[in-house]
């Protein structure tokens, strides 16, 4: 290609969670092209040490260069906090997480400074949302609760069950009781459960879905540095949607067209360790 703002966006993730934030690049970019990757045989990251998913991220920004992407998403909170310092010094691209863009929605949506983050145990522990918002808004205080429970259930397909409606009970309770007015939705797999949570909460609780918030600052972010994709590709074109996959390809790529708003005709599985 040409004009380098005609080459792809490249996204990755743990798993599935990461296809919340391209569908909402899709819908709010629609003239980009994405190559997606999801790290399916080494989900969950929210239980792996910093070394590990630093290590697993920048084996991932190596696949994704060789696809002559424009810029890259961590479409992954857990990434998000440990790596996208790592990955942003090494990738030569602009880089975008999703935990900044969520915490500037937070800390503009809550009345009562009281923001409760519901997020993987690394992402917790990392207090990446903790301190994204004390540098927004010092007055905001944040409540952390660690869900570790929820990505298995979400990977299984178990999004309106009895136990992950159980599950979720357990979890919101310590936050509601902070008397919390707004709860980011810290991992890429939780806004699947967004139906869900907001039945259990109910409509006065402010919920951030840093998946949308993400799409909206990397279209900011590609206007800034004049690589946004202005029109469609032209007809006769390469299809514009790949997916690789480090296992399961078949089950991911069966997901994947089931959420996202185009047409998933095949997920390739590659061997990620080797980059």
């Amino acid at each position: 290609m040409d004009n380098i703002a005609d080459e792809p966006i490249g996204l990755f993730d743990s798993g599935i969670g990461g296809l919340t934030v391209a569908r909402e690049i899709l819908r709010n970019l629609p003239h980009e092209q994405i190559v997606y990757f999801g790290d399916t045989a080494r989900v969950p990251y929210g239980s792996k040490t910093r070394e590990t998913v630093v290590r697993y991220a920048e084996q991932i920004m190596r696949f994704l260069l060789t696809q002559n992407i424009k810029a890259i998403v961590i479409a992954c909170n857990t990434a998000s906090a440990y790596a996208i310092d790592d990955i942003s010094a090494q990738a030569g691209r602009p880089v975008i997480g999703v935990v900044e863009p969520g915490a500037v929605m937070a800390a503009q949506a809550t009345e009562n400074k009281r923001v409760g983050i519901m997020a993987t145990a690394a992402t917790i522990e990392s207090r990446s949302y903790d301190k994204a918002i004390a540098r927004i808004d010092p007055a905001v205080q944040t409540f952390g609760q660690a869900c570790p429970i929820l990505v298995p259930l979400v990977e299984e397909g178990w999004i309106d069950d009895p136990v992950t409606i159980e599950v979720l009970k357990r979890y919101l309770h310590p936050l509601l009781e902070k008397d919390v007015d707004t709860i980011v939705l810290g991992c890429t797999h939780y806004p699947l459960l967004r139906k869900v949570i907001r039945r259990l909460v109910g409509d006065k609780i402010h919920l951030i879905n840093p998946a949308y918030e993400t799409a909206q600052a990397l279209k900011k972010l590609l206007e800034e540095k004049k690589l946004l994709r202005e029109k469609p590709a032209e007809e006769g074109a390469r299809y514009p949607y790949r997916f690789f996959v480090s296992d399961n390809a078949e089950r991911f790529a069966d997901f994947a067209q089931s959420i996202l708003p185009v047409d998933v005709r095949t997920a390739t599985k590659i061997p990620i360790e080797h980059y």
